[in-house]
């Protein structure tokens, strides 16, 4: 794909709400016709002067944070990246990244919302299936340099024309020397795609998730609706912002449309955080299950004041019961499960739900429109109450991955359906039960590991002739990555199989926790690994 026609051809392979559904949308009220750069220049309008993002070195307002956006609009479009051009965004929790974020929108150009850990495998993976044209990183974060992961990435991406670095440019552009002043800016549609999200990778290389304006700003407003956000509310973003769940669910993008202050944290260790809270007056923030655990622990050794906290979210991998009732009697808040995923629904125990509820499901689904189905094997909907693979649709639910016909052809129904993956039970109150996960997949501390993606990289390594990953039991991650595999000659160390990954570009969340040897892998009736017997012979 060539610079020249990505921004002509950025809805080529996008698959759309039908016409009917977005019209049933926007006359409910879901659909508001506003962008999510309308969210911040709303906000701004209303209350300039109020702090919008709160850092170290001071705060910056709505109407500082507006402007900031607009001039980085601009600059984007200086640099010829036009309205529909993708853009990787790959920045870390700092300021920059709302600066940015916001500027991309207001643009209306397609931010690519990668993690911090991605590697070589995955940017250029998204870089080629996006097309993209430019590519946001950090100069360094811990001892990784991305500048180096950037030119080896823009050598295989053709598409790449611009490397845009917050902090130290090294041979590339520094992001803050391209803002400037301009007239005006494109109008936006807000039933095109706003910004795409990277699925968890439950099958191969990460997908890429279109959302639009009208869906997202859905998403994050009535999220903010359900968490009960003020404009008084602080929101720390703690888990990597380019995630759905401290990106909207409400996140930085709820908090700004309800007009409250975002902070910044790199360090979710309780050291860290717990200083951020006490400095910032944080309200509300958002955790994976083993953060939530640590954190209850850390209260016992830490002595920062947590008084402002209100409200912990907690989601991403099912959160134990005995984990989830000692989270208030330690941090002092209300607990809230979140169960969700980037394609769309989500779930949300209330602020007034029973005790009982909040802490033994994970919620219930956001808007009235969530449409659920919970069906067995064959596709069949299972009685009232009994276990099933969770389909769903809705007013924020995706219809189809981004480029991705094959893929979509499995993982949606014909009638537009998305197959979650995730096995649930749904209780009377609506709210559900999650039980496992019949995809192969494993959720290593709120993070998906793909099975296929990490089974072919390690058929790669010379040694290796048969390769099963599983996902083990384990207190702290939930699911620890087990590799078991069948080898000529010696068994290469745990150290030599995740120094092979690593340079194989594969991000550091996706490296074996263990290294186990077979004479021969397991096979079911139909030929496949048995992934069951593998998990029950080395657990």
């Amino acid at each position: 794909m060539t610079s020249t026609s990505a921004a002509a051809d950025h809805r080529e392979g996008y698959v759309p709400f039908p016409e009917q559904a977005a019209q049933d949308y926007r006359a409910a009220g879901y659909w508001a016709g506003r962008t999510l750069g309308d969210l911040l220049r709303d906000s701004a309008r209303t209350q300039p002067q109020r702090p919008a993002v709160l850092t170290d070195g001071g705060t910056r307002t709505y109407a500082e944070l507006d402007a900031a956006a607009d001039r980085m609009a601009h600059g984007l479009l200086a640099l010829g990246i036009n309205p529909g051009d993708r853009v990787i965004v790959q920045l870390p929790n700092v300021p920059e990244f709302a600066t940015a974020l916001f500027g991309l929108l207001r643009a209306g150009i397609i931010p690519v919302l990668t993690l911090p850990a991605h590697r070589r495998a995955e940017i250029e993976h998204l870089a080629a299936i996006s097309g993209a044209v430019a590519y946001l990183i950090p100069d360094t974060l811990g001892d990784f340099d991305y500048r180096e992961l950037a030119t080896t990435v823009r050598q295989a991406v053709p598409s790449l024309r611009h490397v845009l670095v917050a902090g130290d440019p090294g041979d590339f552009t520094a992001l803050d020397s391209i803002a400037r002043d301009g007239d005006s800016l494109p109008e936006v549609d807000p039933s095109e795609i706003a910004l795409m999200l990277v699925s968890g990778g439950t099958t191969g290389l990460p997908k890429l998730i279109a959302r639009t304006h009208d869906d997202y700003a859905y998403n994050a407003t009535a999220s903010a609706q359900v968490c009960e956000l003020t404009p008084d509310d602080v929101y720390l973003a703690t888990l990597p912002a380019a995630h759905n769940f401290p990106l909207a669910c409400p996140g930085i993008l709820g908090t700004v449309a309800t007009g409250g202050a975002i902070a910044f944290t790199l360090d979710p260790s309780p050291e860290a955080a717990f200083a951020a809270i006490e400095k910032h007056r944080v309200t509300v923030t958002a955790v994976v299950p083993p953060l939530a655990q640590l954190w209850s622990a850390a209260v016992e050794w830490e002595e920062a004041d947590l008084s402002s906290l209100r409200l912990l979210q907690v989601g991403g991998a099912r959160l134990a019961e005995v984990n989830a009732r000692d989270v208030e009697p330690a941090l002092h808040c209300r607990l809230q499960q979140v169960f969700g995923m980037a394609e769309g629904l989500l779930n949300y125990t209330r602020l007034d739900d029973d005790d009982e509820l909040v802490y033994t499901t994970q919620g219930r689904p956001l808007s009235p429109a969530d449409e659920l189905r919970v069906v067995d094997a064959d596709g069949n909907d299972v009685a009232p109450g009994e276990e099933g693979e969770l389909l769903t649709r809705g007013p924020y639910t995706l219809r189809g991955y981004y480029r991705a016909p094959e893929h979509n052809a499995r993982a949606f129904t014909p009638d537009g359906y998305y197959r979650s993956g995730d096995l649930v039970r749904q209780l009377p109150t609506g709210h559900l039960v999650v039980s496992g996960r019949i995809k192969d997949v494993i959720n290593r501390g709120g993070e998906n590991i793909s099975c296929d993606e990490l089974e072919e990289h390690l058929l790669a390594h010379p040694a290796v002739r048969h390769a099963a990953a599983v996902g083990l039991p384990d207190a702290s991650l939930g699911e620890k990555a087990c590799v078991v595999l069948v080898v000529t000659g010696e068994l290469p160390s745990l150290g030599e199989i995740k120094t092979f990954l690593t340079e194989r570009g594969l991000a550091t969340y996706k490296l074996p926790d263990l290294v186990r040897q077979a004479d021969s892998l397991p096979i079911t009736a139909v030929g496949k690994i048995d992934k069951k017997a593998l998990r029950a012979l080395h657990s």
